[in-house]
Parts: C-alpha cells; sequence; structure tokens
C-alpha cells in the first residue's frame, strides 16, 4: 500500500494549453469581453503540454522569459485554467508564486496569517498551532502587529514566504522565490526547503533561471520554450538542454572597431624620408625636430 503511494501521481498535466487575446488596446480589451467582433491576436502562453510528477519527486522547470513555465505552475495552483487539455493536482498544496497576493493592507500581520491560512484551506485550529513558527521564521518582531500597509516589500514577501513553508504543504510550488530579504534570509529560506523536502511524501516543483540552485534541490528538469515542453528527463541533461537553447538564442555582441590612429607625416626634404608621429604629436614638436636637424 505505502508503495502505492509512493508512486501515486499526484500532478497530470495533459495535453494542456492556455490561450490568451491580445488586444490593441485596454479600451478594446473592454470592448471584447461584450463583443465577439472586436479583432484580437491570440497567443499560447503554453501549448500543448504533457507531464506527470509523482509523490515525492523534485522537478525544476526552466525556460527563457515567455517560455510558459509560470503559466503552467499558475494553471496547477488554479490561479488561471486551461483553454484546453486538463490538470489533475492530489494533495495539500502550497505555492511561493506571489508571495503577497491574499494580504489585506488593512490587515495586521497576524490577522493576516489566518486570512492566508484560511483561503489555503486550513482550519483556525491548525493556523493557530503554526502561527509561532511563522511569526519567528519572518522575523517580523513588534511589526507582526501592524497594519500590512507599513511593511515594505521586502517585510510581506519573507511574511508571505513564512507562511508557505510553514503550513507542513504536500506539494510544494516555487517560483524564483528564493530571493527574498538579504543574505542570511536567503540561506534560512534555502534551509527550510532542504528541511521540507527531507519528507519524502514531499513534492517539489521548482522554477528558476539558475540551474545550479536548481541541482541543489531537483532530480529531474523539464525545459520549455514558446510554450512547449522540449525536454523530460535527468536534471543534469536538462540544465545541459536549457543552457545551450539559450546559447542558441542568445543575441551576439558586435564587435567594435577600434578607430584608426591618423599619423602627421613630417617630410624631410634633405634626404627624402617620411617620419611618421602619432596624433599627439604637437607642431611644435615637429618645429624642433627640424631646427635640431
Amino acid at each position: 500500500m505505502s508503495d502505492n503511494k509512493e508512486n501515486e501521481i499526484v500532478i497530470d498535466v495533459k495535453n494542456v494549453t492556455k490561450t490568451y487575446k491580445l488586444y490593441k488596446s485596454d479600451k478594446a480589451r473592454v470592448l471584447g469581453s461584450i463583443f465577439k467582433k472586436i479583432p484580437y491576436k491570440k497567443k499560447n502562453a503554453v501549448d500543448n503540454a504533457s507531464f506527470s510528477i509523482r509523490r515525492g519527486e523534485s522537478v525544476a522547470i526552466f525556460g527563457k522569459n515567455g517560455a510558459g513555465k509560470s503559466t503552467i505552475l499558475k494553471m496547477i495552483t488554479s490561479v488561471v485554467f486551461p483553454t484546453e487539455g486538463t490538470i489533475e493536482v492530489k494533495g495539500v498544496v502550497s505555492a511561493l508564486l506571489e508571495l503577497t497576493s491574499g494580504f489585506d493592507p488593512e490587515f495586521t500581520g497576524r490577522d493576516n496569517i489566518f486570512l492566508k491560512g484560511r483561503l489555503m484551506g486550513l482550519k483556525d485550529s491548525d493556523i493557530k498551532e503554526l502561527e509561532k513558527d511563522i511569526i519567528d521564521f519572518a522575523e517580523l518582531e513588534e511589526y507582526i502587529d501592524q497594519p500590512v500597509r507599513t511593511y515594505s516589500s521586502g517585510m510581506k514577501a519573507r511574511l508571505g514566504f513564512a507562511i508557505c513553508v510553514n503550513i507542513r504543504p504536500e506539494i510544494l510550488i516555487v517560483d524564483e522565490a528564493l530571493s527574498v530579504g538579504d543574505t542570511a534570509f536567503k540561506e534560512k529560506c534555502v534551509n527550510k526547503i532542504s528541511e521540507i523536502l527531507n519528507n519524502k511524501n514531499v513534492t517539489l516543483l521548482f522554477v528558476t533561471h539558475i540551474p545550479s540552485v536548481a541541482q541543489e534541490f531537483c532530480k529531474r528538469g523539464i525545459v520549455m520554450k514558446n510554450g512547449k515542453v522540449i525536454f523530460d528527463g535527468e536534471i543534469s541533461e536538462a540544465v545541459d538542454v536549457y543552457t545551450d537553447s539559450y546559447k542558441k538564442n542568445a543575441p551576439q555582441a558586435k564587435e567594435v572597431k577600434k578607430p584608426e590612429k591618423k599619423e602627421i607625416v613630417n617630410q624631410n626634404t634633405d634626404n627624402n624620408e617620411s617620419t611618421p608621429l602619432d596624433g599627439q604629436t604637437t607642431l611644435d614638436e615637429i618645429d624642433k625636430k627640424d631646427i635640431e636637424k
């Protein structure tokens, strides 16, 4: 029975496409929601993507900006929904996507812990049990009882991160969220994720542009390009595919031509020799040379 649970598919993405309508202006977008004849262009942010992730796997998703990585994560967490295809998710999901989403600026940090916990489907008794751990991890001290509108963006992100990593998730989804706070706090975040992953029943889906960070946590990698999955396999191979595709598409640096040095030529009428002088030689120096000769 336990073997079946370990091999259980907890995220199943089948032939998923997400299409957005691109209008020329905000006005056209509003009219387009009312009238079908307003012109627009279609853009597939995700194009017929399929993959499955089993319980306990740690998977990195690579791709340049616009490759479809974040859109996939938003569909997995039900922030947006697929235009075509299906996505099935089993388990308690903690998503480090937009860390400050779900906060009420007029509530205190403590009140927002309960608000965000409820939005994640937790009971008040469960949130109360986790409250101290969340506050200690966020390192907000007396600010925890101040309105969130008085927080800096870094303080809000730290509180959001602290909530997400301390609710004991079964599926942890991280989208470039390890840039929170200063160096010491970043290290604390990395250590916390490592601690969570020590539980073999926790599944990690990790999006990053930094291959070395992904290799620290993940054993499998998925590479996306233009909304399509172009590779799915062992992490080191995924890093190679991502790096190679990035190099191929990187703009070539233009060769800068050095300006040619202008030469001043002193014609010596006595011996018919030409003496090249660099551009910094003054006319006075030329006269002195002629006098000395």
